[in-house]
């Protein structure tokens, strides 16, 4: 029983640190989830607005590019619902998320 069961894990001088790649992890998660949070908020407020065909007139489709986030623990990348304006009244400004 002389077996040595201690992994070292690198330094960060080394070039990986495991502990803020798991912060980083849990912030992209969070932020992920904030900005579904809004959106489905913002679907919600735009909800009994119809179009002249009987379809809702704003609606999910699909995410934008993902962006990079600067955060205090450095950049995280995260994914932007994509809501679509199917149009409104003639002369109605266009509904957008932002």
């Amino acid at each position: 029983m002389t077996e040595n069961t201690i992994i070292e894990f690198p330094t960060p001088e080394e070039g990986v640190d495991y502990l803020t790649q798991v912060l980083r992890d849990g912030a992209r998660r969070l932020l992920a989830q904030a900005v579904e949070a809004e959106a489905a908020t913002f679907l919600a407020r735009h909800a009994d607005q119809i179009t002249e065909d009987g379809h809702r007139r704003v609606v999910r489709h699909g995410h934008q590019p993902e962006r990079v986030i600067q955060t205090g623990i450095g950049p995280v990348p995260v994914k932007k619902p994509r809501l679509r304006d199917r149009g409104g009244a003639e002369g109605e400004e266009p509904i957008q998320f932002t």
